[in-house]
């Protein structure tokens, strides 16, 4: 598989299908557990609360065998999904659950005529890093001090739906016959 302008990868992990669906609120014992599992300075169920109150921001799970292998959490922005919050499973891992999530996110785009996925991951993370690079992310720039409990600095990263060289300009009429009067009218110097 291949999409925008990331290449496929010679050397597929196993794949195991998933449903990604909307997060509910039953979901939240599993996503919890998955977030303690995942990082040193995890979301509480407050800040998952917190933040899927707000207006723009959607909480979708991948579902597996009715156990919940992964979520993610992102806003949705003029331009852009912000990814939030992303994780999956230590169980779950490296059997394409994450790849078929940032799928999901990419397909989203041309759907809400948004461009672009942004987000944000510690330099210190750097599995994180190499997986997002591996989706076709690239880092666009550094953030410094930005996570508050460590001062750590954060790697922008960003999928464009239309990289910088294929942007699609919008169509701006001419008018033509204007152009082709003002070739054809004698140079005042000329005369």
């Amino acid at each position: 598989m291949s999409f925008g302008n990331r290449q496929r990868d010679p050397h597929p992990q196993p794949r195991c299908d998933v449903q990604i669906r909307w997060m509910i609120r039953r979901d939240m014992p599993e996503v919890l557990e998955i977030e303690r599992q995942s990082f040193e300075f995890a979301w509480t169920e407050e800040d998952f609360l917190c933040c899927l109150r707000q207006r723009n921001c959607i909480g979708m799970v991948a579902e597996r065998q009715e156990r919940i292998a992964g979520f993610m959490i992102y806003e949705l922005l003029k331009s852009q999904l912000h990814v939030l919050n992303f994780a999956v499973s230590p169980w779950a891992r490296r059997q394409a659950v994450g790849s078929q999530m940032v799928e999901k996110l990419v397909n989203k785009l041309s759907q809400q005529r948004r461009q672009e996925i942004c987000l944000e991951v510690r330099e210190t993370n750097l599995a994180a890093q190499l997986f997002f690079r591996k989706q076709g992310l690239q880092a666009h720039g550094v953030l410094r001090g930005h996570y508050e409990d460590t001062e750590e600095d954060a790697y922008v990263m960003r999928y464009q739906l239309y990289p910088s060289d294929e942007i699609i300009l919008p169509f701006v009429p001419r008018n033509r016959i204007a152009d082709i009067e003002s070739d054809s009218e004698p140079d005042s110097e000329a005369a």
